[in-house]
């Protein structure tokens, strides 16, 4: 049986944080949708763009915060 991630946690966001150890940073916005796997899908704004895109829950977890 899969477990599903529990709702995202309103203190992530406004959090910054980077895709990875070297990605570009980005700052969370707000949970868009749960997805069939039981994931969710984040809005996140890219800091050197301002473009807004969906990201998900497990990954935004795992990446590091911006420095």
């Amino acid at each position: 049986m899969q477990t599903s991630p529990p709702f995202p946690s309103p203190t992530l966001l406004g959090v910054f944080k980077t895709f990875g150890v070297f990605g570009p940073a980005y700052q969370v916005i707000d949970a868009v949708r749960q997805l069939a796997d039981g994931d969710w899908m984040m809005r996140v704004r890219l800091l050197e763009t301002s473009e807004e895109v969906e990201y998900r829950y497990t990954h935004v977890l795992d990446d590091p915060k911006a420095a």
